[in-house]
């Protein structure tokens, strides 16, 4: 039972150091592709040997974001409008409950306890083994020492 408690516990130590880096890539992804794609000058269409593009515009309508249709709400309806908002406001109290985990002083995850997270993210054994040197070089310079404690929201 014990054994099995500490297996559980390193595999969420492991998925916890693997999100830096794998975040860390993700966000930059994100924040890359709407600069590369406004660097991209075409007319209407381009294609390639490799590659092709093309350019549409249409007309949508939107909804209105809540803090805007609360804003007009508030400014149609004064009286009401100040309720909501009270409403918004209002601070309640929340349970939360957090488990906090970390690794003894000394111990280290092995090189097992990574690869095994990232098949279950659904890498190969041959790509987990690939990847697992990159990560873990761009995971030791995105943060430092990880000896510290670290919690989970879990309700």
């Amino acid at each position: 039972m014990a054994c099995d408690l500490e297996r559980q516990i390193i595999e969420l130590v492991a998925a916890d150091r693997l999100d830096v880096p794998i975040s860390s890539m993700s966000g930059k992804l994100k924040r890359m592709k709407p600069k590369l794609a406004k660097d991209i000058e075409i007319d209407e269409f381009f294609e390639g040997s490799r590659a092709y593009a093309r350019i549409e515009e249409d007309n949508r309508m939107k909804a209105r974001g809540m803090k805007e249709g609360i804003e007009v709400f508030g400014t149609e309806y004064p009286r009401h409008g100040k309720i909501l908002k009270d409403y918004i406001e209002e601070q309640r109290e929340m349970r939360e409950k957090h488990i906090y985990f970390g690794m003894k002083q000394g111990c280290k995850l092995t090189a097992d306890d990574y690869l095994g997270i990232m098949n279950e993210l659904g890498f190969s054994e041959g790509m987990a083994k690939g990847l697992y040197p990159e990560l873990m070089e761009v995971s030791r310079k995105l943060s430092k020492a990880r000896d510290e404690e670290r919690s989970v929201l879990i309700g």
